[in-house]
């Protein structure tokens, strides 16, 4: 996960060092290469010799929190507004110059660096702290063969997908799954969707296939995450009467919790749930990406995958919600008060990403209600996919009774 080459090129360490100047390596020690690498990258060795430093599993499944860094959290300040930095201008530029002064480096580099000024472009969100990883998977695969997974640098698929922004859900959840993502339509083998960012840069499936072969061991230590839990005091009367009004009202969805607990893995269709759309819709409206994925190498051997579109969300577990602001599956709702009251939510809100503040009272982010949009740092729900309707549940409840509620939320 944080050592790995599932991720088998990328920059030279020498040009790495150049970009990235502030970070905390204290946060997850590592000994060898990455004795003082930021704990989103892991420093390789290529083939070749050549030291390269890669962009791993956490720069979207961990976040410092508190000044601890929390594995399985959504990392809910990355930021896809300016193309990760590497533009194609950028790459091209030192492409020339590895190329001149350091082949060996340009060797180990070449996957990355192609791959990455390909797909750049279109891999720009409107607001930071959402995710793209749904956008830069069918990008990935408009460019490579289904069965040979070999790269072409022409798009073989239309490169229509919408660009769908996603909260990134925490990895804890994934126990109690019958299937990945938000719109549930991830079937079979986890092991397969989780190894997807082996596309960025693999020669072919001789090197997939090794990978492979370690996803049972990385799906075994994921399973053992759990949320943390909740670090204040908790109002225990107030708690005891939130969860008397969840099971009531929120259960039959999302589950029970405690020492017997269940969860039902319910899909909720749209009409029903009435959430933004576009997220769902989009494997309706481009069908070629989940046409690329069933009948690729993911859905061979003995341990397959697919890939089942639903028009609606499932409704997800709740371990660990008072941590994993902001809410809703577009990240749309910065407070669990906003989930629960829908004229809570603000249209257009900004938090600090450098200075995150996380209100523990009242769960979620601290945030600025704003005048207008505009700027990547400020959440506009006017945009297609970015919407903060639906889930209107909670609207029924009074005020008092969503205060039990989030008191009980507390303490999942």
């Amino acid at each position: 996960l944080v050592n790995g080459d599932y991720v088998r090129s990328g920059l030279p360490l020498n040009v790495f060092r150049m970009g990235y100047l502030n970070y905390d390596s204290s946060l997850l020690p590592r000994t060898g290469l990455n004795a003082n690498m930021p704990y989103d990258f892991t420093a390789l060795r290529a083939t070749n010799g050549e030291v390269i430093v890669a962009p791993n599993c956490l720069q979207c499944h961990a976040m410092p929190f508190d000044n601890k860094l929390v594995i399985g959290l959504g990392n809910a300040g990355i930021d896809f507004t300016n193309a990760r930095g590497l533009s194609p201008q950028r790459i091209a530029m030192l492409e020339s110059w590895l190329k001149k002064s350091a082949p060996k480096q340009y060797e180990a580099s070449a996957s990355f660096l192609t791959v990455t000024k390909a797909i750049s472009p279109s891999l720009i969100a409107e607001v930071r702290g959402v995710n793209l990883a749904d956008h830069l998977a069918a990008l990935l695969v408009a460019h490579r063969d289904p069965v040979t997974f070999r790269w072409n640098d022409s798009a073989q698929l239309e490169k229509n997908h919408a660009v769908v922004p996603t909260d990134t859900p925490p990895w804890w959840l994934l126990k109690k799954k019958n299937a990945m993502f938000y719109n549930g339509f991830g079937r079979g083998d986890f092991g397969r969707f989780l190894m997807a960012s082996n596309l960025l840069t693999t020669g072919d499936t001789s090197e997939s296939r090794i990978v492979d072969e370690h996803m049972p061991d990385l799906l075994a230590y994921l399973y053992t995450l759990e949320a943390p839990k909740y670090p204040k005091a908790v109002d225990k009367t107030a708690a005891a009467k939130g969860k008397a009004i969840f099971q009531k009202n929120c259960s039959s969805c999302h589950g029970t919790y405690g020492a017997k607990d269940s969860y039902p893995n319910l899909l909720i269709p749209a009409s029903i749930i009435q959430t933004d759309s576009l997220l769902y819709a989009s494997n309706y409206s481009t069908p070629q990406f989940v046409g690329w994925f069933n009948k690729s190498w993911f859905t061979q051997g003995d341990h397959p995958a697919r890939l089942e579109p639903f028009a609606g969300y499932i409704a997800p577990p709740l371990d660990g919600i008072w941590i994993t602001a902001p809410y809703l599956h577009n990240g749309s709702v910065p407070t669990l008060e906003g989930v629960l009251n829908s004229s809570a939510r603000p249209r257009y809100w900004s938090r600090n990403f450098k200075k995150p503040q996380y209100n523990y009272e009242s769960p979620g982010w601290v945030y600025t209600k704003e005048a207008k949009a505009g700027k990547p740092e400020i959440y506009n729900t006017d945009l297609p996919g970015y919407g903060n309707r639906g889930h209107y549940f909670g609207d029924q409840l009074t005020d008092t009774e969503r205060r039990y509620v989030i008191e009980y939320l507390k303490t999942l």
